[in-house]
């Protein structure tokens, strides 16, 4: 497994722990000690989707027609705020990679449905990020 996809599944448990439980991050990060570009990665994403959840909340809320973010699975809302928040702040990543890792990881962590829902979502979540455009585009010269 590749650093970035360990880090992205480091990072849903960590989300999911904090949902589930409430309790401190810094918790998770001493139950899971790891290599340090995967660490730095997952804080990364952690620290990110908690310093913009509002706005990752309201996209996913916007492209996930007719559900509402309690009535979703937390291993799919919090796959959906990482790869939201991917998609915001990662453009050097194409959109493709992070919406491909999110469904492989659903495919591991989620319910039968997961890895489709999460294809959805993202895609639609980065067609309004206009993320997908930028791909297609190419690096700026």
């Amino acid at each position: 497994m590749g650093a970035r996809r360990e880090a992205r599944e480091l990072a849903l448990q960590a989300l999911y722990q904090l949902d589930v439980t409430g309790e401190g991050e810094s918790l998770f990060w001493t139950d899971f000690p790891g290599r340090d570009e995967v660490m730095v990665f997952a804080r990364e994403l952690v620290d990110g989707v908690g310093e913009h959840r509002e706005r990752i909340d309201a996209l996913i809320t916007e492209s996930s027609q007719h559900w509402r973010l309690p009535r979703l699975s937390r291993v799919d809302l919090n796959l959906l705020r990482l790869g939201t928040f991917e998609l915001m702040a990662r453009p050097e990543i194409p959109a493709s990679v992070t919406i491909n890792e999110a469904i492989e990881i659903a495919r591991r962590f989620g319910s039968e449905d997961s890895a489709a829902f999460v294809n959805g979502v993202l895609d639609a979540i980065a067609g309004v990020l206009g993320a997908k455009a930028k791909e297609k585009a190419g690096p700026a010269e």
